[in-house]
């Protein structure tokens, strides 16, 4: 990997290439209509347009997609196109990958892209992939993660995705309760954990298991951190200032947003190179 940490202005561990070379789209139509309704964006990247987009600001992404195809019925873009893009760009690019739990062979999927493509983390997403965290039946999928040393990245907290359609698209909030995923840090003590976005409607939740599990770590995509609760913003400058993570959920926030926004909301000045930079390095070991 040749990213030059010292010439980056952040590193953004929450990015999507929304679409495949081919034009794979894992979400249905209606879940992406209702996205961009939400969140007021309208681009659907490849994982080659994230890596122009991230370069020409300067910036590192780590880049996924979100593997549902139960739930769906649909592919998303592959897991080993997102993997060769970041190879071809490695000063900008660092690729995790999604694998529906739901798939037979989810763990020999970890070990395979891990070893034959050097994918640095995994990207689940509850609502989306229709599965509680802590169920057993999944714990292949994390032993064959933390046997390979890198992350683990659940989405926690509402979803823009479904948001305003009849039923919220069939798409079920219960799973991305962050107390579910404080099961598999117990029961996974040595696996790197990452919940994802500010967890509304359980902030709290969030952070009592942030700040009792040692290993976890909370990104702050999602949301623009002017509407940041309160409580977050205070354990990040204090308790979970080594943990908390820079993220935008590009496309659908974008990092020039946030970061202006960022700008001007109550952190320390101390802890912000923490915050866009020097923790996710320590998480992705990047030196």
């Amino acid at each position: 990997m040749s990213i030059d940490l010292d010439a980056v202005v952040a590193i953004d561990v929450h990015t999507h290439a929304e679409v495949g070379r081919s034009g794979e789209d894992g979400l249905k139509p209606e879940w992406r209509a209702a996205a961009k309704r939400y969140f007021g964006e309208d681009a659907t990247p490849t994982v080659d347009d994230v890596a122009t987009y991230y370069r020409a600001r300067k910036l590192a992404a780590v880049v996924f997609t979100v593997d549902a195809e139960t739930v769906t019925g649909r592919a998303s873009a592959p897991n080993e196109e997102i993997a060769a893009a970041a190879a071809a760009n490695d000063d900008v690019l660092i690729p995790f990958a999604s694998i529906d739990p739901h798939r037979a062979n989810a763990a020999e999927a970890v070990e395979r892209l891990v070893r034959d493509h050097g994918v640095r983390g995994f990207k689940f997403h509850p609502n989306i992939q229709a599965f509680f965290p802590n169920d057993r039946a999944f714990y292949p999928v994390y032993e064959a993660i933390e046997a390979a040393g890198v992350p683990a990245l659940f989405h926690t907290g509402h979803s823009g995705i479904g948001t305003g359609l009849p039923g919220g698209g069939g798409i079920r909030l219960k799973y991305s309760n962050p107390m579910h995923v404080d099961d598999v840090a117990v029961d996974f003590p040595r696996l790197q954990i990452v919940l994802a976005h500010p967890s509304f409607p359980w902030q709290d939740e969030a952070i009592s298991v942030a700040l009792h599990k040692q290993q976890v770590y909370i990104d702050l995509s999602g949301w623009s951190p002017k509407y940041f609760p309160q409580q977050l913003v205070r354990y990040a400058n204090t308790q979970l200032r080594d943990r908390v993570l820079f993220g935008s959920d590009y496309p659908l926030i974008t990092p020039d947003r946030w970061l202006a926004d960022f700008e001007r909301a109550d952190f320390k000045d101390e802890v912000r190179p923490l915050i866009l930079k020097e923790n996710a390095i320590r998480l992705l070991q990047l030196r």
